[in-house]
Formats: structure tokens, C-alpha cells, sequence
């Protein structure tokens, strides 16, 4: 049975309500596939690839328009100076490791080739966080055939979060993280759109940690359940990946992307010195043809409607990040180390103390 999801253990982040899987899949046409690679022979393989497919597969010839925000740089997407020029996302965006971000990026190009005869450009997005703590790193475990398994599996629905996929060895905020998604919806004067998250969560030290404002991290301390290292690296990194059904242009997507840090903030990261914080912001609301020969057609709402997808991504990447680290499970890896789950009795009792607290003040 997986673990519950943190809305299941009865803590609710926010003011918007989510989506029906209150997954970056409540937003149309968005899938997520998942590669998971755990075994130990020949070399300990703890890693994957997790796969955000937009329009259904369409991506390839119906792009979508995107922008970018590098909170902190030490890490790698590959495709952005194609979304700064353009602001357009071309193709699928892969999620895997630090060794192996160059192989997703020519598998999503040779997929490309060989099931739609090539796709403008062929500069896709491939994102990386470091998993060598757990994973045999230089063993170079993922292939072209497990990057295309994650991209035929993708699908609409429930998502699965934790140690699956790219997010199969990562740590977060000393315990075990990964993948971990949710959702948003808003109201606007011109309708209801969906607002979708999806993280990589590999980053954060354990006191800083937040969940809801509350300071888990400083009572869920070492002392109750063991750090992964002596003294935890001032590094780390998260990737972010928002997508929403909205017509906005590329300029209001780059606007979205940069509110991924609010939601990051709120949990606990002040993004170190060695943090590599990217994140990705992609909007499906205007169909823009890589064929287009004529001038387009294009939607765009009032900068002024934003506020509301502003607050829902700062709720929706914060509840992604609370997701990932409630899903995942404790793994040993690569020598043997151990990175021990958030214990999520511990969660609820220190939840329940701190709102006990705030009746009585």
C-alpha cells in the first residue's frame, strides 16, 4: 500500500481548492510517465526518469508557450536558452539524474525522430538532481529504452510520488524525498483554469523544514530519526515543472515560474549556495502549430487576472514538495547508506500540538 498523501493525514495547504487527482495531470491533456530502475547487481541502481508529456503527446507538433526561473543555477535543464529566445516547449520535459541529464535529452530527440519524423528544433528539456548518495552514479544505469518506457507510459490521473522514477534516490530536507505533485483551481473573469505542479524534490536541511508554517524539522530532529550524513551538504536541488490550461503567453508563463519560489520558501529552502533550483512554467491555452505558416490567433488574459495562478502555484508547488516527502519510503542504497522516511505519526502529532496551541493562544 502507498503511503497517505499529506491532505489524507488531514493537513490541508491553502485557500484553493485542488483538482480531482490534485496532480499536475488535472490539468488537461498533461501526462507524467515514470521509468524506476532499484536493484544491486552488477552496481547498486537506486535512479529513473520521470517524463511530463503535454497535449496528450502532442507537444511535438503543437508546442506550447513557456518560461523559466533559475533561482539558483547550480544545476542543469537543458533547452532554456530555446524557451528565453522563443518561448515556446517543443518537446516532453525529462527529470532524472545529474550523470545522465545529456541521455534523456537525445533520447526525447531520437523518440522524436523515430515516431514523428523529427520536431522543430530538437533542443528538448532534460532536468537533473543528484541521487549519488543513494544511487551507484557513475554506473550510468539509465538507457534510451528506459527513457522511451517513461514516455510510452505516460498517463493522465493519479500520479505516483515518492521513490519513483527521477525522484527514485532523492533526499529531502534530510529525509527520504522524490517526486510529488498537486494542483489548483482558479476563478477568473474569463473562467476556471487548473493549475498543476510537479517536483523533483532532492534539496533543504532538516531544521529549517516547515509543513503549513509549522517547524517539524526542528522537532522531528535527528535524535528521533537519523540524518542521512555527519552534517548535511549546504546543497541540494529541486526541479519544478507548473503547467495550467490558461491562455497566457510566454511572458506570463516566465511570470509563473518565478512564484515557484514562494512555495519553496514556504517549506524551507533559502536555495544554498550549491542549490540547484530550476523551474519550468508551460501554458496550453493557445495552440501554437510548429508548422504555422500565417499569423496566429493568439488569447492572452489581463496581467491584473494573475494574482490568483500566482497564489495557486506558491499552494500547489508547497503541497508538491509536503507530497513527495509524505510518498516516499526509506531506501538503503549505494553502501549501504539509509535515508529514513518523514515519520508521518511523528507529522500528525507535531501538527496537532501546534494547532492545539494556536486555540489556546
Amino acid at each position: 500500500m502507498p503511503r497517505p498523501r499529506l491532505r489524507d493525514l488531514g493537513v490541508t495547504i491553502g485557500a484553493y481548492p485542488p483538482g480531482e487527482h490534485n496532480a499536475i495531470t488535472d490539468v488537461p491533456g498533461v501526462r507524467v510517465g515514470h521509468k524506476t530502475l532499484i536493484y544491486d547487481e552488477p552496481r547498486v541502481a537506486r535512479t529513473g526518469v520521470t517524463i511530463v508529456m503535454p497535449r496528450e503527446g502532442a507537444i511535438w507538433q503543437d508546442n506550447a508557450f513557456a518560461g523559466y526561473h533559475s533561482l539558483n543555477g547550480c544545476g542543469e535543464m537543458t533547452g532554456l536558452p530555446l524557451i528565453e529566445e522563443f518561448g515556446l516547449l517543443t518537446s516532453p520535459i525529462a527529470i532524472t539524474n545529474t550523470n545522465q541529464v545529456g541521455l534523456a535529452h537525445e533520447a526525447i530527440v531520437r523518440y522524436g525522430a523515430g515516431k514523428h519524423g523529427g520536431f522543430a528544433w530538437k533542443l528538448p528539456v532534460s532536468a537533473e538532481t543528484y541521487d549519488g548518495w543513494l544511487n551507484d552514479i557513475d554506473a550510468f544505469h539509465l538507457t534510451h529504452q528506459h527513457v522511451f518506457e517513461a514516455i510510452e507510459s505516460a498517463a493522465g490521473g493519479p500520479v505516483a510520488e515518492g521513490n519513483v522514477g527521477g525522484g527514485t534516490g532523492m533526499i529531502c530536507h534530510d529525509f527520504k524525498g522524490g517526486v510529488g505533485t498537486s494542483s489548483r483551481l482558479v476563478e477568473t473573469p474569463s473562467g476556471r483554469y487548473t493549475v498543476g505542479a510537479l517536483v523533483q524534490a532532492n534539496h533543504g536541511d532538516r531544521d529549517l523544514f516547515r509543513v503549513d508554517g509549522v517547524p517539524v524539522g526542528r522537532e522531528i530532529d535527528a535524535r528521533h530519526t537519523p540524518t542521512p550524513w555527519p552534517e548535511p551538504p549546504k546543497g541540494g536541488s529541486i526541479i519544478v515543472v507548473i503547467a495550467t490550461d490558461a491562455p497566457l503567453l510566454a511572458v506570463q508563463c516566465k511570470r509563473l515560474a518565478r512564484r515557484a519560489t514562494i512555495g519553496l520558501a514556504r517549506v524551507g529552502s533559502v536555495a544554498h549556495n550549491g542549490s540547484g533550483d530550476i523551474f519550468l512554467a508551460f501554458a496550453t491555452g493557445n495552440r501554437v502549430p510548429a508548422d504555422a505558416k500565417a499569423a496566429l490567433e493568439l488569447r492572452m488574459l489581463p496581467h491584473r487576472d494573475l494574482n490568483c495562478f500566482f497564489e495557486a502555484v506558491a499552494e500547489a508547488v508547497e503541497e508538491s514538495i509536503l507530497n513527495a516527502l509524505c510518498a516516499a519510503e526509506t531506501m538503503t542504497g549505494y553502501k549501504g547508506r539509509t535515508v529514513h522516511a518523514l515519520p508521518l505519526d511523528e507529522l500528525q502529532r507535531v501538527m496537532a500540538k501546534h494547532r492545539a496551541g494556536s486555540r489556546q493562544a
